[in-house]
């Protein structure tokens, strides 16, 4: 086997244990010049399957050889897919454990360059707003010492299996790899606690960040009646359905029942399920209704209202719901299963 092959395939399974290790539907892969710091032309979406594709690799193997370094961010629109990237420029063995020991377990651990590292934890299967991504970036930097100017929620990180072209980071004149260290896909035990920390930061917390225009009902006029048609037994159904779908127990032991109610009720909304059948799911579904609030139709209100906003604001796009046994008869919208 010759030089050049055996660095292609140790590129192609860096890339593939990258990719496995975080998980996502298309990602978003930027090449920048490291001396004039432009990014190449022709930026796109990708998929796994294209990323690990030889033609693909070979011609990023390419560009990183004529001085362009090979950045990666999973991608949802224009919100966070999840991941939260640790820019740990001083970091070493001992940062890892600590974050570990705190429930802030990385899916990815890469070394840029001898003393430089990076980190991929991710804390949520939903897609996360930019301000409650980058102020889940901001703490964790803050905690473990890392690069502040790296916490914004679209930040690109570094793909494995390329040299790092940056002149500062060479060893003898020559560019150093950028290692993978720690490839294991799953979600920081600590998650939950930095998401609610982070939404709980947002402006009157599930009430809308806008007021409704003048064209809009207001929350207070539109949520109406909960559909009578559906029973206790299938709007719990339906919720523990979405709950599982969203893979909210794994990831949360403990949840935060008022983001459940959010997430799943964007959900729904954003498969033009009837408002009338989200509110019944909600409120005969969701664990404990009403649990401690002391005025639950308020609660509804602005948790719908913020559903809403957060749908108009930064839509989504997702795969057609596939019908299932039994949704149609209920009148309920079947749930997206991959």
């Amino acid at each position: 086997m010759s030089v050049i092959d055996r660095g292609f395939f140790i590129s192609l399974q860096a890339i593939r244990r990258q990719l496995a290790a975080m998980p996502h539907e298309l990602y978003l892969v930027r090449l920048i010049h490291h001396r004039t710091g432009t990014a190449c032309p022709g930026e796109r979406l990708w998929t796994a399957g294209l990323l690990t594709n030889g033609g693909t690799v070979r011609f990023l193997r390419g560009r990183n050889r004529e001085g362009w370094d090979v950045y990666l961010h999973p991608y949802a629109e224009r919100r966070n897919a999840g991941y939260i990237l640790v820019d740990l420029d001083h970091a070493d063995a001992q940062t890892l454990h600590t974050m570990r020991a705190r429930g802030h377990e990385p899916c990815v651990v890469l070394q840029t360059s001898p003393g430089h590292l990076q980190a991929w934890v991710r804390v949520s299967a939903a897609p996360l707003e930019p301000a409650v991504a980058t102020a889940i970036g901001r703490e964790l930097a803050r905690l473990y010492r890392a690069d502040p100017a790296s916490t914004d929620w679209r930040h690109l990180g570094r793909l494995a299996g390329f040299t790092n072209q940056k002149p500062q980071r060479r060893l003898g004149g020559y560019a150093p790899w950028v290692k993978l260290l720690y490839a294991q896909p799953g979600w920081a035990t600590q998650g939950a606690a930095l998401l609610q920390a982070a939404e709980c930061r947002l402006p009157d917390g599930l009430a809308p960040l806008t007021q409704p225009t003048p064209r809009s009902p207001s929350p207070a006029t539109a949520l109406g009646p909960p559909d009578p048609a559906l029973s206790r037994a299938v709007a719990t159904a339906i919720y523990q359905a979405w709950l599982h779908r969203l893979r909210i127990p794994p990831r949360f032991p403990q949840p935060d029942w008022s983001i459940a109610d959010k997430w799943i009720a964007k959900e729904l909304l954003r498969r033009r399920t009837p408002l009338a059948q989200v509110h019944a799911i909600l409120r005969l579904g969701s664990p404990g209704f009403p649990r401690r609030h002391p005025n639950p139709d308020d609660y509804l209100r602005r948790t719908f209202a913020r559903a809403r906003w957060e749908l108009q604001a930064t839509p989504f796009p997702t795969r057609p719901a596939l019908p299932r046994p039994g949704d149609r008869q209920h009148g309920v919208a079947p749930l997206d299963f991959p």
